[in-house]
């Protein structure tokens, strides 16, 4: 499987079968979370300020969000104000004190109206632009931020507790392309450049092709091969571990380009900012 992310020029990926990868690791997820008790709701996660039930409150908000999506939609666009670790924070305040009975009825009500949205979607061949913090593209998109966004947070949660996290290639290897992918786009955003052909290996392994000299150009294509993990590089682009510490082989320019995203994600902010 080829999958190819350009900020000019289109997309190239499947994006009904992104949704069904979605679709099953979302069903995992419930299915570990119906097993949750009130320790485990509570527990703290790899998001150093959110519970577990504190996460699944987020992903419920990012459902919500992705439903209403609409031509021209703003919501991840960072020039209109969206600031990723601001912004979920602030939706937080409006499910406070939520039971986790509550917060995992709403998870799988809106995860399936989401779902449904999307095919409905993809069924009629509906076609717009939103923004994205690296500017417009088509929605399908969102569907693969989403995935990204839902497949580290599971992980942020499992992880923490010490539990396996059960995905499979196919999962992993959308995580990771688009990871790399997001990582190339905020590196250019903050004027560093990054052109490498990494290999990972594990789950979702392959040769990962990326470009970021003229916008962002993502080749991903699924082989079995050695190398880093491409489940323990997608975490540390976002910041949940050093790039150094996986992609160490990197020059140090390329390990600092792509480092900028999850450092920013680790950046504090100013409190006034989220109350």
């Amino acid at each position: 499987m080829t999958l190819i992310l350009r900020t000019d020029g289109g997309c190239e990926f499947d994006p009904v079968h992104l949704l069904d990868v979605f679709g099953e690791q979302r069903r995992r997820f419930v299915t570990i979370l119906r097993g949750f008790g009130p320790g485990d709701w509570a527990a703290p996660t790899r998001c150093a300020l959110w519970s577990a039930q504190d996460v699944v409150r987020h992903l419920s908000d990012n459902n919500r969000n992705a439903v209403a999506v609409e031509p021209g939609d703003r919501m991840l666009d960072t020039t209109a104000g969206y600031d990723p670790r601001v912004t979920p924070r602030k939706l937080l305040a409006e499910s406070a004190g939520e039971s986790p009975e509550t917060t995992l009825a709403r998870f799988v009500a809106t995860t399936e109206e989401r779902f449904a949205r999307d095919r409905v979607r993809l069924a009629h061949g509906v076609r717009f632009d939103v923004r994205m913090p690296y500017g417009p593209m088509n929605w399908t998109i969102r569907i693969l931020h989403g995935f990204w966004d839902s497949w580290l947070h599971e992980r942020d949660v499992l992880l923490a507790r010490g539990m396996k996290h059960p995905a499979d290639d196919d999962a992993t290897g959308y995580a990771a392309a688009y990871g790399l992918f997001i990582a190339a786009a905020v590196a250019s955003i903050f004027g560093a450049q990054v052109r490498e052909k990494l290999t990972l290996g594990g789950a979702g392994g392959g040769l990962f092709e990326l470009d970021n000299s003229d916008g962002v150009t993502l080749i991903a294509t699924r082989v079995t091969t050695a190398g880093p993990l491409a489940a323990e590089v997608t975490d540390a682009l976002a910041g949940r571990a050093p790039v150094a510490a996986v992609l160490g082989d990197l020059p140090a320019g390329s390990r600092a380009a792509l480092s900028g995203l999850g450092d920013f994600f680790n950046t504090p902010v100013e409190p006034s900012l989220i109350t």
